[in-house]
């Protein structure tokens, strides 16, 4: 066996599970996205364009797919920059940073189930502890029904995510912070540079691959968020808080399966298109050390 092939044959045993339980499923669902399988039906027809035609009618899913992208690109947005600027604070010289970045880290590990269901009480219009909170200090003409007025409650879920995943970008964004030399930012402060010249001239460029795995990270889970809007709002009050995912749930569930999976495929089409032209601008940024 000649040894520079070795990679190629370690490589055999991750592309024989990738077709089995990703590329093959994938097919399978793309055929069955043209027929009109059902719960009800004795035989399954092959119905060509029938489901995709019938998604584009209905206005149900022009909402999961507006609140879809506002979900993603206000959690994408603000994700990183919370995430960046707690990195830019515990990557200094504090005492408790290994501390404070196990706190902010530790939302991240905890499941969106479980996270849903505390904000779900903290949220509670009489009970909860925001409401309360906003008595305390006066402010409580701020007081809402967070999660059951149709104006707000796509934003109570965002708020929540951020704060679940900020962590996440925050430790990305460490990492990166490691790479960049010492000596630059050092020399640059000795010859009189501020923090905010340091960061718009060294730090923010050197950090393009960490803001490039970030944004498409963030982008990515966002569009497919699903546990913590159904936990939190069920995709209500009527269909305001409704993403694809719960879109698609409700169809499965009602036993639609062939028209679910063609939204299903929509969902993927469309992270594609979105994220492809975002990883090539990103990248186009990137500079080498």
């Amino acid at each position: 066996m000649e040894k520079r092939k070795y990679p190629l044959y370690f490589s055999f045993p991750a592309l024989a599970i990738f077709l089995l339980f990703f590329l093959t499923p994938t097919l399978i669902g793309f055929y069955f996205s043209f027929t009109d399988w059902n719960i009800n039906a004795d035989t399954i027809r092959f119905t060509g364009l029938d489901n995709y035609r019938e998604l584009f009618r209905e206005p149900r899913l022009k909402t999961a797919l507006t609140n879809t992208l506002i979900f993603a690109a206000c959690v994408t947005v603000l994700q990183n920059v919370c995430g960046l600027g707690l990195a830019l604070i515990l990557n200094e010289a504090l005492k408790l940073r290994n501390l404070l970045r196990m706190v902010f880290f530790m939302p991240y590990v905890i499941s969106p189930l479980v996270i849903g269901y505390i904000f779900r009480a903290i949220y509670h219009p009489e009970n909860g502890v925001v409401n309360h909170l906003l008595q305390t200090f006066g402010l409580g003409f701020l007081a809402h029904d967070w999660l059951n007025d149709p104006k707000i409650a796509l934003y109570s879920v965002i708020g929540t995510d951020v704060w679940r995943v900020a962590g996440f970008s925050m430790v990305v964004y460490l990492a990166g912070l490691q790479f960049i030399p010492k000596d630059l930012t050092e020399s640059s402060a000795i010859d009189g540079a501020g923090y905010w010249s340091r960061f718009r001239s060294i730090i923010f460029p050197l950090l393009a691959p960490a803001f490039t795995v970030n944004v498409l990270l963030s982008m990515i889970g966002s569009m497919k968020v699903f546990e913590m809007v159904y936990v939190l709002t069920e995709g209500g009050p009527g269909y305001t808080t409704e993403v694809f995912f719960t879109y698609i749930r409700s169809m499965f569930s009602t036993g639609q399966f062939g028209y679910a999976t063609a939204v299903n495929l929509m969902l993927f089409v469309l992270v594609t298109v979105v994220g492809v032209p975002v990883l090539l601008a990103m990248k186009k940024r990137e500079v080498e050390m």
